[in-house]
């Protein structure tokens, strides 16, 4: 792993002094994002990519046509063949846009002196770091999702190469935080938890954006979410340590009254 429009708060305009920000450019908490110029071949490239995940998200594959994607970028079909190789090409590197090197996530939080708080602000950084790359990783996540609903076989693929990697080393350190099986259903099914309070983040960011915008309103909005789903996930895995260590209470002795006592 979810950017809906952010409202303009008074905080997030530019200064007199600052440039407009460019469209696309601002992540989920209102922000612009300040990015390299490029050269003329790059930007075509990129309002190619830029318009695809749009209207994938938008149509899904099959019905999203190059002609289409092309008069979208402004550009003609062709600079799909060359940038792309064609229109499945091009539906790869849009799908491809939020994916990254699961070995590279993993060692965020898989460090043997890690502590479990440590390991959790690791996961969490990783898992939220899309939210930070513009406007346009909420079309991915909804590329995503389109991609769940009508496969091509990218999201099975996701599953396996980074998913899967990503969760069975996550539920491994789990375990030696918590003296447990690593194979075992309990820390599957934390690790699952834990993370599910991220993807509902990214997945329902539109629904925050609405009910309580204020929630990512701010510069240090990301911040603060990272810090609370630390502790929240600090919480659960403590639940699920006293549930497989429980500590018996101490029972103070009572001492037995001699049966010749008088009374």
């Amino acid at each position: 792993m979810r950017k809906p429009s952010s409202p303009p708060p008074a905080s997030t305009a530019p200064a007199d002094d600052e440039p407009p920000c460019q469209p696309g450019w601002r992540n989920l908490f209102g922000h612009c994002v300040a990015r390299k110029p490029r050269s003329d071949g790059e930007q075509s490239r990129e309002r190619l990519l830029r318009s695809a995940i749009r209207l994938f998200a938008e149509q899904g594959y099959a019905r999203t046509s190059t002609r289409e994607l092309a008069q979208a970028a402004g550009a003609n079909a062709a600079a799909i063949s060359y940038y792309f190789g064609d229109k499945a090409g091009l539906y790869r590197a849009a799908f491809a846009e939020q994916s990254s090197d699961p070995l590279g996530n993993i060692a965020l939080f898989d460090q043997p002196h890690f502590t479990l708080r440590q390991t959790l602000q690791g996961f969490y950084a990783q898992m939220l770091a899309p939210m930070q790359q513009g406007e346009r990783a909420r079309d991915v996540m909804r590329l995503w999702c389109r991609e769940m609903l009508e496969p091509t076989g990218l999201w099975a693929r996701e599953i396996e190469q980074n998913i899967r990697p990503e969760h069975e080393a996550f539920a491994r350190v789990l375990a030696r935080h918590l003296g447990a099986d690593a194979d075992s259903d309990d820390m599957h099914r934390l690790a699952f938890s834990i993370a599910s309070l991220a993807l509902q983040h990214m997945v329902g960011a539109e629904v925050v954006h609405v009910l309580r915008p204020q929630l990512m309103a701010t510069p240090q909005a990301a911040d603060t979410w990272l810090s609370r789903m630390v502790d929240y996930g600090l919480a659960m895995a403590e639940v699920e340590r006293t549930r497989l260590h429980p500590v018996t209470p101490f029972q103070p002795s009572i001492p037995q009254k001699d049966q010749h006592e008088e009374v």
